[in-house]
């Protein structure tokens, strides 16, 4: 046994007061004169045995009655297996409030158990301990330490949320906030239905005292839209324009006759009816012809019951009605570039020779092919160095008569590969690097009579240069055409000129269009057609105003202004976790004016609603947490109360000590020396 105020027990030297007084009071004698005392002797002997037992039992009621009030203020109390806790305590409790905690336990929702079972837990603490309540929103006023009344009204508001991150990311907020603490006892709590899919705890710091609250609700059967994405990098006017869209079936039974629907420009279109198999996904095909450019708003829908927040897809996308193009050459165009442009109708192509050139113009082009140049200029390599840099693409193919110190000054601005000596070994080309973008998904199957380049002759690299990456190679290994990243831009180098007779690109046309028509769709910061809820979600745009003080905002289904940097031409927007609901946000300025507009869909993780089973919490995390039960969680207080500070006996002993009192009162009162006449 021990005691939270040991030094109440001085006063046990209040136990020497009764004794004091029945020394005192009781052993005083009043004298009573008889004519005969001889025959009242055998009656006095008689009292005064039953007048000494009296007194014992009034002065043993009276110690007993002090001590035990002593006791009761020094709190003595008895230690479970757990260490008890003295001194303030740091409690961070994470309460699950994902759609998932919006399933039923019992006639409630999970999310106002958990909310409950919170406020019991803050409860049961003193005064003096501090709170984080934590939960999926992760908004700064999570990051702080509260008294127990400002706990408690923070755990009242909590509301469902379509963030959702993983419960290791959780602990880690947990862990930022509470290791500034001095104290020792630092406390965990997680309220959660635990599902499957963020069920990722790391109990290895043993500086923190870990517990799980289980709450287990009626697991539903679920089907919702994964992903959707196009099978082409950019979409265009008039154009079949394919969307793949893969919806899962989360249950263990099939899902019969789906309806898949798509929404667009306020008219909803059925599209298709579909049955998946359990556990099972499904990739279906949806056609979207589009006859105006610009942005494009399209809600992708499922018919599925009950768990329905992933049941919408939102996209956008902004459909070009041209692609424009440049080539640069020294005055004589080049009829197989020229071709391969105007063989596509998404292509508006410009020829044009490198002294008579218009640099301000430059920036309105995705792509710049350079063939055949003598040498470069310090202008022109300057101009194509910026538009690289604002996020252009450059294609360079040297001539075979090149002044080569005016490339590779060029190069070394760049950063890129220098130029070697020619080689005129004859060589083809073996290797296509399928996984860079630009070749990426270009050939249906890897079949060995595709026909690459071969060249009569080629110039060597030194291999070096920022982000170097080889797209095609010769069977030497040597490359024939490399990539490097240039800002947010990037610079496609080939080792041969452009021409039939040294170059057999020109005539592959199923190397050659795909290439030029990938390259000029390629950026290293390319526009997603949706965005996740909860994710670190930062917008690079282009400005829209000469004006520095300019102030852009989001307007949907909330209206914000995200966090601006300007970067020269660029404006950086971060969105902080603004968007809490799925749907369009157009992006507009001061004077709402749209500029373009994207779309925000909730974190599919929650759509499995497989969870833990308190078995499996009891495998996982039995050994470095207290897996508290549902008969521990009907009264959570006391529970938490005696692993805290034991079990309390201050109680017992207040009880004790009036029924000693009692005791007393009872025998002066009731206990009466025997009469005889």
């Amino acid at each position: 046994m021990q005691f939270v105020y040991p030094l109440f027990l001085g006063a046990l030297a209040l136990l020497a007061i009764p004794v004091l007084i029945h020394l005192f009071y009781f052993r005083r004698y009043k004298k009573v004169l008889f004519s005969n005392v001889r025959f009242l002797r055998e009656i006095k002997e008689e009292s005064s045995i039953r007048s000494r037992l009296k007194n014992l039992l009034i002065l043993l009621c009276r110690l007993l009655a002090i001590a035990l009030l002593v006791l009761g203020f020094a709190q003595p109390f008895l230690h479970q297996d757990a260490k008890i806790k003295k001194g303030k305590k740091v409690v961070s409790l994470f309460i699950d409030n994902s759609f998932s905690m919006a399933s039923l336990s019992q006639d409630a929702p999970l999310l106002e158990e958990a909310k409950k079972r919170a406020a019991d837990i803050v409860k049961a603490y003193d005064l003096e301990d501090e709170f984080q309540i934590i939960a999926h929103d992760l908004n700064a006023g999570q990051q702080r330490l509260l008294q127990k009344d400002q706990a408690l009204a923070i755990i009242e508001d909590l509301q469902l949320t379509p963030e959702v991150h993983p419960l290791s990311q959780i602990m880690q907020r947990q862990k930022e906030l509470l290791g500034r603490e001095p104290t020792e006892n630092k406390i965990t709590y997680y309220l959660s239905d635990f599902q499957k899919n963020i069920a990722d705890l790391d109990l290895s710091d043993t500086t923190y005292e870990y517990n799980i609250v289980h709450l287990q609700a009626v697991i539903e059967k679920n089907v919702s839209i994964d992903s959707a994405w196009f099978e082409a990098p950019v979409q265009m006017v008039n154009k079949p324009n394919r969307l793949f869209v893969k919806i899962r079936n989360w249950s263990d039974e099939t899902a019969d006759n789906l309806q898949l629907s798509m929404r667009k420009d306020g008219v909803v279109k059925p599209l298709s009816s579909i049955d998946i198999a359990p556990q099972a996904s499904l990739i279906d095909t949806v056609i979207i012809n589009v006859l105006e450019a610009g942005i494009q708003e399209i809600e992708l829908r499922i018919t599925d019951f009950p768990i329905t927040f992933d049941d919408n897809y939102f996209i956008t996308f902004d459909l070009k009605q041209k692609i424009p193009t440049l080539s640069i050459n020294d005055g004589d165009e080049n009829v197989y570039l020229d071709a391969a442009f105007s063989s596509a109708d998404y292509f508006e192509h410009q020829s044009a020779p490198a002294r008579n050139l218009d640099y301000s113009s430059f920036n309105r082009n995705k792509l710049i092919v350079v063939s055949d140049l003598t040498a470069v200029s310090s202008g022109l390599a300057g101009a194509l160095k910026s538009f690289m840099e604002a996020g252009g693409n450059v294609l360079l193919f040297p001539a075979r008569n090149a002044n080569i110190p005016t490339y590779n000054q060029f190069l070394e601005n760049l950063r890129a590969s220098k130029l070697g000596s020619w080689d005129t070994v004859p060589k083809i080309v073996n290797f296509v690097n399928r996984e860079e973008f630009v070749f990426n998904d270009v050939f249906e199957t890897t079949r060995g009579n595709l026909r690459l380049p071969s060249t009569q002759g080629n110039f060597t690299l030194d291999g070096r240069g920022s982000g170097y990456e080889k797209l095609l190679t010769y069977r030497n290994g040597q490359s024939f055409l490399s990539k490097f990243r240039i800002g947010t831009g990037s610079f496609f180098l080939c080792t041969a000129p452009l021409d039939d007779k040294s170059n057999s690109l020109v005539l592959q046309a199923e190397v050659f269009v795909p290439m030029l028509y990938k390259m000029a769709l390629s950026s290293n910061l390319r526009r997603p057609i949706a965005f996740t809820i909860g994710e670190d979600n930062i917008i690079e745009i282009e400005n829209q105003s000469s004006n520095t003080d300019v102030v852009y905002k989001m307007k949907g289904k909330e209206t914000f202004i995200p966090g601006q940097q300007s970067f020269g031409k660029k404006v950086i927007l971060n969105l902080h976790n603004q968007i809490s609901e799925a749907g369009f946000y157009s992006l507009q300025l001061e004077a709402d004016q749209p500029i373009t507009s994207y779309a925000f869909n909730t974190n599919r993780l929650e759509s499995d609603p497989t969870c833990l089973a308190p078995d499996d919490l009891e495998k996982m995390y039995g050994d470095d947490a207290t897996i508290i039960s549902r008969t521990q969680l009907a009264n959570v207080s006391q529970f938490i109360t005696e692993r805290n500070k034991g079990v309390a006996l201050w109680k017992y002993c207040l009880v004790l000590a009036l029924i000693f009192l009692a005791l007393e009162a009872l025998i002066i009162r009731f206990w009466r020396p025997k009469s005889y006449a």
